[in-house]
């Protein structure tokens, strides 16, 4: 079943005024799993709403319950004023059955495919005995990282919201899995560690077996015969003590590491950390963030690093972003563009090819 659904200017928070466009749902349902797209319009206008207030979508139906999608554009709180949530709402008065559900809340890109970096799934909560029927994210996403992403087009993006739901009430929860915890702490308490790597001038304990489990580049370094005079501290030059940091954490963790200041730069040195030890997983993720980073002072650089570390995704993104002819003007004065083209004269054939292909998709799609 398909239904339709529109949030009524009505139902939102009387701080925004007349409020944005209606935002616009779909929803999906097969036996008890749900599919529901909201589309924010007009994202400008909802951030002027204060922190703390929602803006709520029509309500809609799934597995024999009424629920809606409440939106935070400045937070719900100032723990996470930078943030935007979302929450989705059990909206049934009474409610005298157990409701479990599990629900996965996706930033959709412009293909509506989900954005891996920023799709997130609770646990299973039971709506019904819960002291709120609301469940969700409070840090969905950090509004400077959508403003400057490639997902928010003509102050419009979209998520998806799969809910899932069962009738019966599980006699147990399974936690989720506190590994990369466990993990995390064993290279914080630098207990039973066995080689130290010299960085950038610091040192930094890990464990063989760990490293060598993760990478293939490790596991072939400590791993090899020993020279007789060697020892357990191994050297690693051209590159900066923050980034191995960073590295390490991945390694043990499988997360995202905290990134400092300078952070366009720290994720560009981290990727060709990545791609020196061959963490795959890592790569893409700085390669995905990383896009969210293009504009015209950038996008030569991305370019350049996508073309030498393999980056087809970043690539493909830089391309689409010169598809613009003002930003492509406006690139095309810096020096740095033609050394590119000098130094790389594939380049050029490949930017024009995909120049006239995106001209071609949007002249047939109108």
């Amino acid at each position: 079943m398909t239904t339709t659904t529109t949030a009524a200017a009505a139902a939102l928070t009387s701080s925004v005024g007349d409020g944005p466009p209606p935002s616009r749902s779909t929803t999906t349902i097969t036996a008890g799993r749900t599919y529901h797209i909201l589309k924010i319009e007009g994202y400008s206008s909802t951030l002027k709403a204060g922190r703390g207030q929602a803006l709520r979508s029509s309500p809609f139906s799934a597995g024999g319950r009424t629920w809606y999608i409440s939106y935070y554009p400045n937070g719900g709180r100032e723990t996470n004023k930078h943030c935007i949530s979302f929450f989705i709402h059990l909206d049934d008065d009474t409610v005298n059955d157990d409701v479990m559900a599990q629900v996965t809340f996706s930033l959709l890109d412009r293909h509506r495919n989900p954005v891996r970096s920023h799709t997130v799934t609770t646990t299973l909560y039971n709506f019904s005995v819960a002291s709120s029927n609301a469940l969700g994210f409070e840090n969905f996403i950090r509004r400077d990282d959508l403003q400057r992403s490639e997902y928010l087009n003509d102050d419009c993006f979209a998520i998806a919201v799969r809910l899932v739901i069962t009738e019966e009430s599980p006699s147990f929860t399974v936690p989720p899995s506190n590994m990369h915890m466990d993990y995390g702490d064993l290279l914080s308490s630098k207990e039973g560690t066995d080689v130290e790597f010299v960085v950038g001038g610091e040192t930094f304990a890990a464990h063989r077996l760990v490293l060598a489990a993760r990478s293939p580049v490790f596991k072939a370094e400590l791993f090899k015969p020993m020279e007789e005079g060697t020892t357990d501290v191994i050297k690693i030059d051209n590159m900066d003590a923050q980034v191995f940091k960073a590295l390490l954490v991945f390694i043990y963790t499988d997360t995202w590491p905290e990134i400092g200041q300078d952070e366009t730069t720290m994720v560009q040195q981290l990727l060709v950390a990545a791609n020196k030890y061959s963490l795959s997983r890592l790569k893409i993720m700085c390669e995905d963030k990383l896009c969210s980073y293009i504009d015209t002072s950038s996008v030569v650089t991305m370019l350049m690093l996508a073309d030498k570390y393999q980056c087809h995704g970043l690539k493909k993104v830089c391309f689409n972003f010169l598809a613009s002819s003002r930003a492509l003007s406006l690139v095309m004065k810096a020096d740095n563009f033609w050394c590119l083209i000098q130094s790389h004269p594939t380049m050029l054939k490949d930017l024009i090819y995909n120049i006239v292909t995106h001209q071609l998709e949007i002249k047939l799609s109108v």
